[in-house]
């Protein structure tokens, strides 16, 4: 039986149990600790203070921490496993722009405010102090409504169905549980509470019809910021809490993306940027500080797991990464516990090994003629499996593709490719290109986990003009519509 250790998570208060051996990235990210390097030690944000027990520390984290001129209490948690009883101070929790490391100016304010991610299946909480930006607080949980279906159509067609009343108030109640037993930790006056997620969210929390967005051409009259007061949505706090749901940009992209593009500084920058979100939706932009694209696919659920025979989200028991070592399949499972199934980097690893061992064709056969290719003992992907990659890194490939034609550019005029999506901290970047999910090169290519949240935790700071002047540049463009679309995405289906 494998031994369990104890984490401790200070300022949280928190503590959770761990298999011995556990890679602390395999738990922390699901605290909000970001990996914006990957886990390759360069960045120095996933640092945690060693406030009891022992972690280890190789000659090669000795060598980062002496180059980030961090002290002996310092360990980076992306280097470390736990192998005993310990207690960490997590003080990533900072004004940091996840895109280039840098700090966002804020006006420090009096008070605290709540960050809110209301995403399709999980929904993130964060209570910071609007002094000095520092995140006191942290949950997460699947959104309950995931009970009428794991993507937006479904719950669409549920609100169609007569349950639009239950769906929001199983949201409204949920979102207060997550605040409520943060400010039972943490007793302080919360003054804001900043909202963010995808165009179905947004209308189902606010009240608003989603019919239009149940048919061509989906449009929606009410994508602007919608405000409460605590009363109107049944929550305890101070009558004078300012509540907002951020604007969405279009009918299928939220003020999620709207967030992060604040976060990776998009609408700032000079030179073209792409931000890819891999979510249970998969939202796509494009754009510089004079012109911001974006488009929403039908990617995501692949790679959270959904329609894949053994798939799951990055959590407990999933293989989260896939070596070929030593002439055999090598997987990674987080929490260091026994394969319940494979989350999307996983997936992502095991076709590109596939593809370089010519074990599968361009048109994703198993050349085998076997309907199966065992990982472990008990999880195997299956032909149908691979099907559904391609089928979701088509619909990515092919809508950057147009994107760039929209703006006339091609990936050689892009500086940065930002992966947000909650698996980003386990994706192996060589093998996202070799799959031919985002054909450009590795440098390129930036991994920063929850940008929605990120950017909602700026917005604490901003007023409306600010969210404006980003709506001002950004425009959804209906892929579909494109001429081309038909045929890139075709294309795109290749494993070449």
């Amino acid at each position: 039986m494998t031994k369990k250790v104890s984490i401790s998570l200070q300022p949280f208060g928190k503590t959770i149990s761990v298999n011995q051996g556990t890679p602390l990235i395999d738990v922390l990210h699901e605290f909000g600790v970001e990996f914006p390097c990957g886990g390759k030690g360069i960045c120095g944000s996933c640092k945690v203070k060693l406030l009891q027990g022992e972690l280890k520390i190789e000659p090669v984290q000795q060598q980062k921490l002496d180059k980030l001129k961090f002290g002996k209490e310092w360990r980076l948690s992306c280097f470390c496993k736990a192998e005993s009883d310990i207690t960490l101070e997590i003080s990533q929790f900072e004004n940091i722009i996840l895109a280039d490391s840098s700090t966002f100016d804020f006006r420090p304010q009096k008070g605290f405010g709540i960050a809110v991610d209301l995403g399709t299946t999980t929904v993130v909480v964060q209570l910071m102090n609007l002094e000095n930006g520092h995140v006191l607080d942290s949950v997460s949980d699947i959104n309950p409504q995931v009970k009428f279906g794991g993507d937006l159509i479904s719950r669409i067609q549920s609100c169609l169905d007569g349950n639009f009343e239950e769906l929001q108030n199983l949201i409204r109640s949920k979102i207060w549980k997550m605040i409520y037993s943060i400010i039972q930790k943490h007793p302080v006056e919360v003054s804001k509470v900043t909202m963010v997620g995808n165009t179905v969210m947004h209308h189902v929390f606010s009240g608003l019809a989603v019919n239009s967005l149940s048919f061509y051409p989906f449009h929606s009259p009410n994508l602007g910021t919608q405000k409460f007061t605590p009363a109107e949505i049944n929550w305890e706090l101070p009558e004078n809490t300012e509540i907002r749901f951020f604007s969405s940009i279009g009918s299928f992209v939220g003020s999620d993306i709207l967030a992060g593009i604040a976060a990776t500084k998009i609408a700032e920058r000079e030179e073209f940027s792409v931000l890819i979100d891999l979510g249970t939706n998969g939202e796509i932009v494009i754009g510089n500080r004079d012109k911001i694209i974006c488009a929403s696919t039908a990617a995501g659920p692949a790679f959270e797991g959904a329609k894949i025979s053994q798939g799951m989200r990055a959590t407990t028991g999933a293989i989260s990464s896939v070596d070929f070592v030593n002439n055999e399949l090598k997987a990674h499972v987080i929490g260091n516990t026994t394969a319940r199934g494979i989350c999307g980097s996983g997936l992502i690893d095991i076709m590109a090994i596939l593809l370089k061992r010519e074990k599968i064709g361009m048109f994703g056969e198993i050349n085998s003629g076997e309907d199966n290719v065992k990982l472990t003992k008990q999880v195997s992907i299956t032909q149908q499996d691979i099907r559904e990659f391609q089928l979701a890194k088509a619909a990515i490939a092919a809508g950057i593709q147009i994107l760039l034609n929209q703006l006339k550019i091609t990936y050689t005029e892009i500086e940065h490719v930002f992966i947000a999506g909650g698996f980003g901290n386990f994706l192996n970047i060589n093998n996202v290109i070799r799959t031919g999910l985002i054909e450009c090169e590795a440098e390129k290519i930036i991994k920063l986990g929850n940008t929605a949240l990120i950017g909602a935790k700026m917005f604490l700071f901003e007023d409306e003009k600010f969210i404006q002047k980003i709506l001002d540049k950004t425009s959804q463009i209906n892929l579909e519509g494109d001429p081309d679309f038909q045929n890139i995405y075709i294309e795109k289906m290749m494993l070449v």
